[in-house]
């Protein structure tokens, strides 16, 4: 399809809904200006291309935080639009879109629309959460938070099984902002679903802030094999989730290691080998939640075949603006496993039937193998997408779940 392009911010998708295989992909760093921001209303409008990790070096210093944050700083204004993105208080605060204001968006037949709650609404909700797809954003704005300490009171909870978990998240709620557990992928038996539970709020104006630190880790050459396997992952886990001896753990940090652990190691996906890796992410409603993720985890130990990095988070009931966001009132489950080809596929087969039996969803911008039937099925309102798509604007991902060859 000549003339096809796809705008991408910082690539930071873990599937092919950044991807265009057939077309051009635009970069949009290049749109890495600020246009304005008040310190008073903490309302910030910049280009689509500004970082996450760009604006906290203007606002944090300032009394202000990002809303809503994913798990890397390194993402796009745009891309955290197109993908609705979420983070440790979505009971709280919603997706990203919750926060925006408005949005300029510009088509390839030159036309330029003005979104916002109010006006154009229809192309505001299609966007948030689609996947790049409307038309190029060229700046945005949105809503701050404003945090007396920056710093996070962190406070880590050693748990035994994934009843324990829910019983955590329900006591939370409340009480706390952020909540996420690290989960053994591997346990089995009455320990399945075992984990570390973190909640935290922001510390208290008094509280001394620590310093970033200045150390990072690198990964420097790429490995013949990966590093992920089933010897490597049950010595990890075990020691993970052996590495705090109480129960409780209480602890003052800045904010970088609690939001961005990813962050402070450079080519960490280089452990996955040459092969690399695919992450697995979904979410089930509440009502079938327990036993969903429960049969998600022992198909994944019956297959020896999981993540150090298996994250388990309780999303709210706040709505999204977006026509097709992934985040919805349930539990999410993401997995990174090393890519070993129909293995793999085989085994995300096994894990689509539990979610599609329990009426939940993949995301697609962790997705890479998302059946056509499934995407609609998952996500209802695709079709109005794509009845709101830019003709010159496609991905890999769409044309793999809406396009299908025949």
């Amino acid at each position: 399809m000549p003339g096809v392009f796809l705008p991408q911010g910082n690539a930071r998708s873990y599937g092919d809904s950044c991807m265009l295989h057939e077309g051009t992909v635009l970069s949009t760093r290049f749109m890495n200006r600020f246009i304005a921001f008040d310190g008073e209303t903490g309302i910030i409008r910049c280009e689509a291309g500004v970082t996450l990790a760009e604006i906290l070096s203007v606002v944090e210093p300032q009394g202000w935080f990002l809303a809503v944050t994913p798990g890397t700083k390194f993402a796009t204004v745009g891309g955290a639009i197109a993908n609705d993105v979420h983070g440790k208080n979505h009971h709280v605060e919603g997706t990203f879109g919750a926060h925006l204001t408005q949005f300029e968006l510009l088509r390839t037949d030159g036309s330029v629309r003005l979104c916002s709650p109010t006006e154009n609404a229809e192309w505001f909700a299609a966007t948030i959460g689609g996947l790049g797809l409307t038309g190029l954003i060229t700046w945005a704005e949105f809503k701050l938070k404003r945090v007396s300490n920056s710093a996070v009171n962190v406070e880590n909870i050693k748990y035994q099984n994934l009843a324990d978990f829910f019983a955590l998240s329900q006591e939370s709620e409340q009480d706390f902002e952020y909540t996420v557990a690290w989960v053994d992928c591997l346990a089995s038996g009455d320990q399945l679903g075992r984990g570390h539970f973190s909640r935290a709020n922001h510390a208290r104006v008094t509280q001394p802030k620590p310093a970033p630190s200045q150390h990072t880790l690198t990964i420097p050459v790429d490995p013949p094999v990966s590093l992920v396997n089933s010897i490597s992952l049950k010595a990890f886990n075990w020691l993970y989730y052996h590495r705090q001896r109480e129960k409780r753990v209480t602890q003052t940090t800045h904010y970088d290691p609690f939001f961005y652990p990813l962050d402070h190691v450079q080519n960490w996906n280089r452990m996955y080998g040459p092969k690399g890796f695919l992450q697995y992410q979904c979410i089930v409603p509440m009502e079938h939640s327990e036993a969903a993720i429960c049969e998600l985890l022992r198909r994944i130990g019956r297959a020896n075949y999981g993540s150090f990095l298996a994250v388990l988070k309780v999303f709210g009931d706040v709505p999204s603006p977006g026509l097709n966001s992934f985040p919805r009132p349930g539990t999410t489950l993401a997995l990174d496993f090393p890519y070993k080809g129909a293995q793999t596929m085989q085994l995300f087969d096994q894990l689509d039937e539990v979610v599609v039996q329990a009426g939940g969803a993949l995301y697609p911008a962790k997705d890479a193998h998302m059946k056509p039937q499934h995407f609609k099925r998952f996500y209802p309102n695709a079709d109005q997408l794509e009845s709101f798509r830019d003709p010159g604007i496609n991905s890999s991902f769409w044309q793999r779940v809406m396009e299908p060859s025949t």
